[in-house]
């Protein structure tokens, strides 16, 4: 076997171990994994069971095949593709049967059917269930099973799986997912402090232009997170619909109000632009002209101040106890230092005015307006 290819096993070996370790260790993505995958199967039984074991239905196979694919990540999207599967399921086997009776011949009826159902399976409502379709039409042409009571027989099988997977879904520890939303909602400001420090003490020290190139990445990359704060968001509001889980066994923990998920948008956005016009003052062939060293000074102050404010906001998710007052001095050691990046544009003996330097004033303004509410006390705040 060659050295890569047995790195490479033996690093998916050791990835697999730590996400079964760490499923069995403590609550997280990886335990939830391993839920939803017993649920599934705990499904795809009961459905057998009652199908194929009480009821001996002639194509008992489809209630458990039913079942185990609708034990979904939430219990409204479970419920959602019950309905979607079964009306493609219907369609596709009604399409399909009607094809066989028109022709009575395999092939035939194939190349009347699955077109039909093919295009039907790409109509958006459908979403992923749409494929869903030409297999049922294939299940009924390639078994040859297109009576009247077996169409019947089909349609009710299916529906007992829908069925049997949504209440496996519902009542056995209903999933909900808040925890990624608290996470990514400390990661956003704790990310941002990391930034604003590192900027800071690289404007203060000397930086060059990849180190002001690596800020802007970082800058860039924080709207990604943001961006996953958002999806993390919606997924955590879809779970709670239709779930029962806070009667039936617990209380699921509210996720953090996203009132300020566009002001952090806004403060990626800001953070770009600071991080951009640092860069573009220091490649090997300049743009604009670097502002002058008491300017700099003042904008490392104001980063380093505003990074405070924003490590404050990230331990308001980590501890009870976050120093609010901290919060606030920070800003105003951030707005004492705006002052002073902008009175450069008036002061004669502040240096130069270049362009970079009434760029960085204005995104740093702005960068201050949003943060403002962040230093504010709970109290004072309307975002959570």
């Amino acid at each position: 076997m060659p050295d890569r290819l047995r790195s490479a096993l033996a690093g998916e070996a050791r990835g697999i171990a730590r996400s079964i370790r760490r499923a069995a260790t403590s609550a997280g993505p990886e335990r939830d994994t391993a839920v939803q995958a017993l649920k599934a199967a705990a499904a795809a039984l009961a459905a057998w069971a009652l199908a194929g074991w009480w009821w001996n239905a002639p194509m008992a196979l489809l209630a458990p095949w039913t079942a185990v694919l609708l034990v979904q990540s939430t219990v409204y999207r479970s419920v959602w593709s019950a309905t979607q599967q079964f009306a493609v399921v219907a369609t596709g086997t009604v399409i399909a049967a009607a094809a066989a009776t028109l022709t009575h011949d395999v092939l035939a009826a194939m190349a009347i059917a699955l077109p039909i159902t093919v295009l039907i399976g790409q109509y958006s409502r459908f979403g992923e269930q749409g494929w869903y379709a030409p297999t049922a039409a294939l299940f009924v042409l390639t078994y040859g099973s297109y009576g009247p009571m077996e169409i019947v027989h089909r349609l009710l099988e299916t529906l007992l799986g829908a069925v049997v997977g949504v209440l496996v879904n519902a009542l056995v520890l209903p999933p909900v997912h808040t925890g990624g939303v608290r996470q990514l909602r400390a990661r956003v400001p704790s990310d941002c402090a990391d930034l604003l420090r590192d900027a800071a003490d690289g404007i203060e020290n000397g930086y060059d232009s990849a180190a002001a190139e690596d800020w802007y990445a970082r800058a860039l990359r924080l709207g990604t997170t943001v961006a996953e704060l958002e999806s993390a968001r919606r997924r955590s509001d879809e779970s709670r619909r239709l779930n029962p889980g806070r009667r039936l066994r617990r209380s699921a923990p509210h996720p953090p109000a996203g009132g300020g998920d566009f002001r952090w948008e806004r403060v990626a956005g800001h953070l770009s632009a600071v991080m951009r016009s640092l860069a573009e003052t220091v490649r090997e062939r300049p743009r604009f002209a670097a502002p002058p060293e008491t300017a700099l000074g003042a904008l490392a102050a104001l980063l380093r101040s505003a990074g405070e404010v924003c490590a404050v906001d990230a331990d308001r998710f980590k501890a009870a106890d976050a120093d609010e007052e901290r919060a606030v001095r920070a800003w105003e050691e951030a707005h004492d230092a705006s002052r002073r990046l902008a009175s450069h544009h008036t002061d004669p003996h502040g240096g130069p005015v270049t362009a970079s330097l009434g760029e960085l004033t204005a995104a740093a303004t702005r960068l201050l307006d949003d943060l403002e509410a962040v230093a504010a006390p709970p109290a004072a705040r309307r975002d959570r």
